[in-house]
């Protein structure tokens, strides 16, 4: 059995890279109609959760056990709302070796998890759904878009 172990990047060479992922949080249209108009007992839902999505960027080498940390250079977290559900979409930029695949994931994670911390009071049989990677660039591989 290999032993665990971080992927060597020291050879790699800086590149531009960029990760764009997507996740979706389903719920009753009731819910979503308190979440637009601020009626959350809990305050500002989409704030809350583009923050926290942000910081989670930021923190992912502490959270996944074999990732690199990295110096970002962007992370936008952006939400687009439907009658039923609020679709995440989290863009992280870095020039380095490594890439930010899972750097935009924690970021819809995030965003997703605190979406529903602040909404479980009002509706419990909200979902958590999708979340994934659709488009990254730079490195070796160059642009994947998935979606």
């Amino acid at each position: 059995m290999e032993p665990i172990r971080m992927v060597d990047v020291s050879l790699k060479a800086l590149t531009e890279r960029e990760a764009v992922a997507k996740g979706l949080v389903v719920m009753k249209t009731e819910t979503l109609s308190m979440i637009k108009d601020g009626k959350m007992p809990k305050g500002d839902v989409l704030a809350t959760a583009q923050v926290a999505g942000i910081m989670a960027a930021k923190q992912t080498s502490l959270i996944i056990p074999l990732c690199h940390p990295l110096m970002l250079d962007e992370v936008r977290v952006e939400f687009s709302l439907s009658q039923q559900s609020v679709e995440i979409t989290a863009t992280v930029k870095c020039t380095g070796k490594t890439g930010v695949e899972m750097e935009a994931l924690t970021a819809v994670t995030a965003s997703a998890l605190t979406i529903y911390d602040m909404c479980k009071m009002v509706e419990r049989g909200i979902t958590i759904e999708n979340i994934r990677l659709v488009k990254k660039s730079g490195g070796k591989s160059g642009t994947i878009v998935l979606e």
